[in-house]
């Protein structure tokens, strides 16, 4: 249905995560709740024979948090790009020389960002979508920009929350003073810190909880995941509506990578292969509404969903959507500035 980020969601498709180690016919998947279509799973298991377990994780660093703790048996990640680097630097990967599949060729060559993987030949990238505001067009009939947004609580008396995330909320502060998400200048973080925190009061919440608050109007708007327009597009009284603000937004990409501790390497293979072929991730895109990065796959979308700018963007709306890269050790200095806007 929905990509949530850091939100774990009940699935239709759940399997209970097995103890196993390496078994015929079996694959073992570690992904964000309620990011792959369960009809995808099955399809799989239809074609293959091999049986899907499926875990969950809530946010990158609860999933790295979780393989650098010892657990074992997981054989596919979904990580967000910048951890894609992350995971590799650690040694965490298997190199699945994916790129050398003949249906490799569907994959959009602007999704291939991981810096430690320009190749593609680790991980294969999975899926996109912008990190943008949702609102309620009965307390707020119309919404452009980020200046609009905070001053909502002033203009129509109505809550405003934030992600409960450090490089998303600060990245807010960033884009309206005009510099980029993966700034490591002290300054101009602590700039984008200055300026959540003067409007800190007109914040009701930093959470990622928020679409029924928002369905009932407890809220007015919130900074949320392009994924939500699944309610949007369920909601019969049309009040609910998602923007990208006029200055910019971030965007978010997970991809598809095997563990160098899988016990099922060459079942995660074919999985890729799987999900190489167009109609599988234009399956997923019908659920989760993020776009994927197979080119084919697009135009076998239904219309609503292949014109929709915020789903499909067009080639000039990325030029305002930036995303998250791996900082290192100056990932503190957002840490730092972080914990003084939560402690207001």
């Amino acid at each position: 249905m929905v990509k949530m980020l850091k939100v774990i969601c009940s699935l239709a498709f759940l399997f209970v995560f097995p103890n196993t180690l390496k078994a015929e016919g079996k694959l073992n998947l570690y992904n964000w709740g309620d990011y792959i279509n369960p009809a995808v799973l099955k399809k799989f298991t239809a074609e293959t024979g091999i049986e899907i377990n499926l875990d969950v994780y809530g946010s990158n660093e609860e999933m790295l948090a979780k393989l650098q703790a010892g657990a074992t048996g997981y054989d596919i990640v979904f990580p967000s790009v910048h951890f894609h680097d992350i995971l590799f630097k650690l040694g965490l990967l298997h190199e699945t020389k994916i790129n050398e599949s003949p249906l490799f060729k569907n994959i959009d060559k602007d999704f291939i960002i991981a810096k430690t993987d320009p190749e593609g030949s680790w991980c294969l990238p999975y899926a996109r979508g912008t990190v943008g505001i949702f609102y309620n067009k009965n307390i707020v009939p119309s919404l452009n920009s980020w200046e609009e947004f905070f001053a909502i609580p002033d203009k129509y008396n109505g809550k405003i929350t934030m992600l409960d995330d450090p490089r998303e909320t600060l990245g807010v502060g960033l884009i309206v003073n005009g510099n980029s998400v993966n700034s490591t200048d002290v300054s101009e973080v602590k700039e984008a810190a200055a300026f959540i925190s003067k409007n800190r009061d007109n914040i009701s919440a930093f959470s990622y909880d928020i679409i029924s608050l928002l369905q009932s109007g407890d809220i007015a708007a919130a900074h949320w995941y392009v994924g939500g327009l699944y309610y949007v597009f369920e909601d019969p009284e049309g009040k609910l509506e998602y923007t990208v603000p006029k200055e910019g937004a971030t965007m978010y990409q997970e991809d598809m990578c095997v563990l160098e501790s899988a016990p099922n390497k060459e079942n995660a293979r074919k999985f890729m292969e799987f999900y190489l072929n167009p109609e599988n991730p234009a399956l997923n895109t019908a659920q989760q509404l993020n776009i994927s990065a197979n080119a084919p796959s697009r135009d076998l979308l239904a219309d609503n969903l292949k014109n929709n700018p915020y789903i499909n963007p067009p080639s000039e709306a990325y030029e305002k959507l930036q995303i998250f890269d791996d900082l290192g050790q100056d990932i503190k200095i957002y840490d730092r500035e972080w914990t003084k806007v939560k402690a207001q």
